[in-house]
Order: C-alpha cells, then sequence, then structure tokens
C-alpha cells in the first residue's frame, strides 16, 4: 500500500487547487468529462450480453453444467452492468444528456433495485456523509457485520472476518427483496429521510418489482421448472452479491481508512474540509490491471470517483495522477493498495480487529 504521512489540514485550498489542475487537463486534451466511445461500447456489450445470457439459460436445453456456468457468468454480468453502465448513469457522468443518464441509470431497475432510492441512498447520503455512522447507509450493513467501534458490538462480531465474505453473497438477494422494501415503507435512509417519491416513482417501484419477479422467476419456472430456476438464481443472485459486495466493501472498510462517529446536535456533521474528508475515507485497489479497471467499472480508482463523481470512470486513471500529485503537495495521506487481494487482505484484517475492539 501506497501512503503518505498526513499531518493535521488546515489548508482548504487543496480541492480548488486539485479542481484547476482537473480543468486544465480536460481542456488542454479536448476532452469531455463524460464517457467516450470506450464507455458506450462496454455498455453495448454488456447490455447485448445480458440479453444473450438469459435467453441462453431460460429458453435453450442444455446440460445440467452448462446451465448452471452460464448462470455464474450471468451474475457478473449484472454486477458488471451495475458498476459500468448503471453506476455512471445515475451520476450524471454517462452522457452529456440526461435522457440518455435517465435510462441508463434504470439498468439497475432491470437487475431488480430501484434507481430512484438508490440514488438517495449513494449520491446523496454516501457520497456527503462517506463512512459517517448514521448517515452513511453502505455502513450500516445489519448486525452481522460490524466496521467501526461507532457500532454496536455484539459476541459474533468476533467471527465476523470468518463469514463476512460467505455473507456478502447474500447481498444482491438482500437488497432486491428486503432494503428497497423497507427504505420505501420507512421511508427513511440510514437516519435520513428518503426524498418524496411522486406518483410516477411509486409507480415504477412496483413496476420494478413485478417485472424482476416475472423476469427472473416466472418465465424460467414456465419454462425449466421450480427446481431448476430457484438452483440457477441461486448461482446468480450469490455471483452477483459476492462480487458487488466485496468491491463496495473494499473501497471503505480497510485498515487505512477513517470512521466517525453520528455527529451530535450543533456538531460539524463532516469533521474536515469535504474532499479530504472522501481522501481519508476512501481507498484504491488495484488500479494498474486493466482488466479490473474494466470490469469494476474505476471503481478500483474510488478515491478519485468520490472527488468527482459526475466525471465518468473512464478518465480516472489520468486523473488519479493528479490527484497523487495534489496530495503529495498538501502533505494528505493517500490510502491505495496495489491489488485486489490485498486490499482482500486489508479489509480482513479490519473486520478482525473491529470485531474483538470494545
Amino acid at each position: 500500500m501506497q501512503e503518505v504521512s498526513a499531518t493535521k489540514i488546515t489548508d482548504n485550498n487543496f480541492f480548488p487547487t486539485l479542481k484547476k489542475k482537473v480543468d486544465a487537463y480536460f481542456k488542454q486534451n479536448d476532452l469531455k468529462t463524460w464517457g467516450n466511445k470506450k464507455l458506450y461500447t462496454k455498455a453495448t456489450i454488456l447490455l447485448v450480453s445480458f440479453a444473450t445470457l438469459y435467453s441462453l439459460i431460460v429458453f435453450v436445453s442444455m446440460p445440467v453444467w452448462l446451465s448452471l456456468t452460464l448462470c455464474g457468468i450471468f451474475g457478473l454480468n449484472l454486477a458488471a452492468i451495475g458498476f459500468n453502465v448503471m453506476h455512471d448513469g445515475a451520476h450524471g457522468s454517462f452522457s452529456n444528456n440526461k435522457h440518455v443518464n435517465y435510462m441508463m441509470g434504470l439498468t439497475l431497475n432491470l437487475m431488480g433495485g430501484v434507481v430512484f432510492i438508490w440514488k438517495n441512498k449513494h449520491n446523496k447520503n454516501h457520497h456527503s456523509f462517506t463512512n459517517i455512522e448514521g448517515m452513511d447507509d453502505d455502513i450500516n450493513i445489519g448486525p452481522f457485520i460490524r466496521v467501526s467501534t461507532h457500532q454496536k458490538k455484539r459476541w459474533y462480531h468476533k467471527f465476523q472476518h470468518v463469514y463476512a465474505y460467505p455473507l456478502y453473497a447474500t447481498s444482491y438477494a438482500f437488497w432486491v427483496f428486503f432494503q428497497d422494501f423497507k427504505k420505501y415503507f420507512t421511508r427513511k435512509v440510514a437516519n435520513t429521510e428518503l426524498a418524496k417519491m411522486s406518483v410516477k416513482e411509486h409507480i415504477i417501484f412496483w413496476a420494478t418489482k413485478f417485472a424482476y419477479i416475472t423476469t427472473f422467476f416466472i418465465l424460467p419456472i414456465l419454462m425449466k421448472g421450480v427446481l431448476a430456476t430457484i438452483l440457477g438464481y441461486l448461482v446468480v443472485s450469490v455471483v452477483t452479491g459476492w462480487t458487488i459486495g466485496v468491491v463496495f466493501q473494499l473501497a471503505h472498510v480497510v485498515e487505512s481508512t477513517d470512521f466517525h462517529d453520528a455527529p451530535v446536535e450543533g456538531e460539524k456533521i463532516i469533521p474536515t474540509e469535504w474532499a479530504i474528508h472522501q481522501i481519508r475515507t476512501t481507498a484504491n485497489f488495484g488500479t494498474k490491471s486493466k482488466i479490473l479497471n474494466w470490469y469494476t467499472g474505476g471503481l478500483n480508482f474510488q478515491v478519485e470517483h468520490h472527488l468527482f463523481p459526475r466525471i465518468s470512470h473512464v478518465h480516472y486513471p489520468a486523473i488519479n495522477k493528479l490527484v497523487k500529485e495534489t496530495c503529495e503537495q498538501f502533505n494528505i495521506a493517500y490510502n491505495e493498495f496495489p491489488s485486489m487481494l490485498a486490499a482482500m487482505g486489508s479489509h480482513t484484517r479490519h473486520l478482525k480487529l473491529i470485531g474483538q475492539t470494545a
């Protein structure tokens, strides 16, 4: 892991300085901040793969081993659509056309999630209040995983570094069938209010869930039977859940990232300048791997994403150099792991430590 020793930051010129460099980069290279042909080609490949794999699995007779193998690949494909297409679309960085961004964001609904709720949870809460207890819903993983000392400790947390990775495999199904409904009915995202939903958004919510049940259960049962459908869905959901669960955790829940308790009345929600807070609560991993960067949609460049969420992930490798340079200039710690495995090791050690700490 590469890290520059940190000192107390009092200079608020860090982000304006960095932003000036990033703006100059786009201007000098005559580039736009949204996606390019590489992103659009990748999105086409992933969406065509979705339709092709689904059609083969549901409508074509084949040996069980081949069908389950395709289900596993389909699970990886779903996660990749979320990482690359939905994520940029929901952040408004896929295209300069807001309607295109909206449609790309709706690919989450294709996967059974609801992009309206996700934008509230991710764009508003997570990106504004990263790793702050009670504000960032992404670190609220339920009673089974404790990620910071600010959360309640239970006896079984001392084993969480062992059962966490198998548990992440349930995250996709848990999201689709529980978390969305909980937020919908409680009108809460962590300790904040969910934005008011229009009649259109209410209709989209229920239409999404009905379409998902029809597409992933009813139609496959009619074509392949109950047992085959259940088995196939288990493979799809486990692969998708494990993939998105691990990638999301490696970005913020590792040894070198900061966590903060819920703010008390009259206290600042973010303890430091916003951009510096993002750097201290975020980590990169495997940024030298072109394959990892392609598949995760630049989520391995999480620091750059948190500083510039409206810039498409296709530009993060170039911006990465500017962010590192500016962090060194201002003596700000920059968290980066050389590989995904190294980040997973740090995540495991962090869970073990937090699981044993009072």
